[in-house]
């Protein structure tokens, strides 16, 4: 099932995710349906806050970029911690599915550390580095309630506030399903 994605300024977009217990939802199905809204979308991560749910899990597949060592980059990453991010942070452009048409350069560490439970309810603990912690940096502040323009300096956001309005009223054009919070029922 192909989900909307959630748009900029709907609050789940701000929630800090909640933990899934195991058995508490078919975890299966939920991760099928984020790796096909997430493809449908042309994305290469997605969490659960983005298609409405308050749950502590992201999909990611850096398949689609160009970057090395990106082929064996698909992951399911439930109730992750956040363990060490490290070294000197660096600038690279960030887009989001929610805040579909805005591109801007964020800066990050170049590695992290993260433990995590994969769709099949087994632990890891692993270290990832360049573009892929990136994604998983982006991918976390998610289920954090923290977006990728949080990290911007005040004047940028200033810059980008019409261009946010327009994207939280439904003024954006894109070729997936979104849900807008001014348009709800």
């Amino acid at each position: 099932m192909i989900y909307p994605i959630v748009a900029y300024g709907d609050p789940v977009l701000r929630k800090r995710a909640v933990d899934i217990e195991k058995g508490s939802i078919e975890i299966t199905q939920l991760v099928n349906d984020m790796f096909e809204t997430m493809y449908n979308a042309h994305g290469v991560g997605l969490a659960g806050p983005q298609i409405g749910k308050s749950l502590r899990i992201f999909v990611v597949d850096g398949t689609p970029m160009e970057e090395e060592n990106m082929q064996d980059f698909k992951k399911t990453f439930i109730n992750p911690v956040m363990i060490e991010e490290n070294g000197n942070e660096w600038p690279f452009e960030e887009g989001c599915l929610s805040i579909p048409d805005i591109r801007q350069e964020i800066n990050r560490k170049p590695q992290v550390k993260i433990r995590y439970l994969d769709e099949n309810w087994e632990e890891h603990e692993e270290v990832f580095d360049g573009v892929k912690a990136r994604i998983i940096q982006h991918e976390y502040d998610h289920i954090e309630g923290v977006l990728f323009t949080d990290h911007l300096s005040p004047f940028k956001k200033r810059l980008l506030k019409s261009k946010l309005t327009n994207i939280s009223k439904g003024n954006v054009n894109v070729e997936y399903r979104m849900a807008f919070p001014t348009r709800k029922k």
